[in-house]
């Protein structure tokens, strides 16, 4: 008999019961309505997944206000009455297909190339990011300079959290993912160079990781202890692959407890632009996923490479993860807890899946505008 994959177990995140251990990973793909109202294309899309056995789909990186925190035209929101009322259909068919959905919350900062409501950014310094804006997004060219945020910024900021979790939460969501990673607004704050603050916000590593803290707590103080809150942290950025945390194993531990202490269910630590195995050791030999877990108790996701499957496995045998989440793997292959389970091939990712309307000819299941993956 065929031992079955770690993955396909079921799994616990704080009261969700889900029937494995494979996640959708949050995938950007500019198919929202301008205005950001979730579409029916989105609704099939998200739909598709949940059909092909994921017990977990983490959606996309929503808006959560309309002064900075859209990043992207045709980003959707959660920003209002009305944006919520369109991802209901959405959580309603994934439920239907008996998943469990949680919609990512998304403050771009000073990575913003398609705000609609503003044409200038802000962010924790008045720094330029790195790099330039990306393409496949409409971006070219440099990043703007940010302005530095005011205390007044920073609480309004909070305040779209915990309102977007809010409505999400009414929307009939799972629970909500607070986006803390990949070089946006709270990664701004926790980052060395784009923080250079000189108050509370700046400096040492416990000050820098207080702006997601305190988002976790206020989103905590609005849904109430039982909604599930989980946050998404990395190291490196969507424009800085090579960053790492300064203080390495020190700093993990300050920032996995300060949020575990604010009342997060879960940590998604994601392997930005890197394998999890490139990107997981720390300075004293323990892995970043492992370490969360060690030092706060939660459940954690791992990410990066998760469709390799035997990747997969070593991660959560090991004791690494509770759950893996998949990018590539699943636009590949959006039935792949089934194709696990019984034992069926894995398709391999083509890049041409990225392609704005590339079908997936393998599944035929949706079609999709664009999305964008790191691993």
């Amino acid at each position: 008999m065929t031992t079955a994959h770690p993955a396909s177990l079921p799994a616990r995140l704080g009261g969700l019961h889900l029937a494995n251990r494979f996640a959708v990973a949050p995938m950007s793909r500019v198919s929202a309505a301008p205005d950001g109202t979730p579409t029916a294309e989105m609704a099939d899309y998200y739909t598709a997944y949940a059909e092909g056995g994921f017990g977990l789909v983490i959606t996309e990186g929503t808006y959560t206000d309309t002064l900075y925190s859209q990043g992207y035209l045709n980003q959707p929101g959660i920003a209002s009455d009305a944006h919520a009322a369109a991802w209901r259909d959405i959580t309603d068919r994934v439920h239907a297909a008996r998943a469990r959905i949680v919609l990512q919350l998304m403050h771009a900062g000073a990575l913003s190339q398609g705000n609609r409501h503003r044409d200038d950014t802000a962010g924790p310094s008045a720094v330029p990011p790195v790099g330039e804006k990306m393409s496949e997004y409409g971006g070219h060219g440099s990043w703007p300079t940010p302005r530095a945020m005011t205390q007044d910024d920073i609480d309004a900021a909070v305040r779209g959290f915990a309102d977007a979790a809010v409505r999400a939460r009414d929307a009939g969501f799972d629970g909500v993912e607070i986006h803390g990673a990949n070089g946006y607004l709270l990664d701004q704050f926790l980052t060395t160079y784009t923080n250079t603050r000189d108050d509370s916000y700046g400096g040492p590593v416990a000050n820098r990781v207080r702006l997601t803290a305190e988002v976790v707590a206020a989103v905590r103080a609005e849904v109430g202890p039982d909604f599930c809150v989980g946050v998404r942290l990395s190291q490196g950025k969507v424009n800085d692959f090579v960053y790492r945390w300064p203080g390495g194993a020190y700093d993990a531990r300050v920032i996995f407890t300060a949020l575990a202490d604010a009342g997060a269910t879960y940590l998604h630590i994601a392997s930005e632009g890197r394998d999890w195995i490139e990107t997981a050791r720390l300075d004293d030999g323990t892995t970043i996923t492992g370490l969360a877990r060690l030092a706060t108790g939660l459940p954690v996701i791992a990410n990066g490479g998760m469709h390799k499957l035997p990747l997969a496995a070593q991660v959560l045998r090991d004791g690494h993860a509770d759950l893996v989440s998949v990018a590539r793997g699943a636009l590949a292959n959006p039935d792949l807890p089934r194709r696990v389970a019984e034992d069926r091939p894995v398709e391999a990712f083509d890049h041409m899946m990225l392609q704005p309307m590339a079908t997936l000819a393998n599944a035929g299941l949706w079609r999709q505008s664009a999305a964008t993956v790191t691993v």
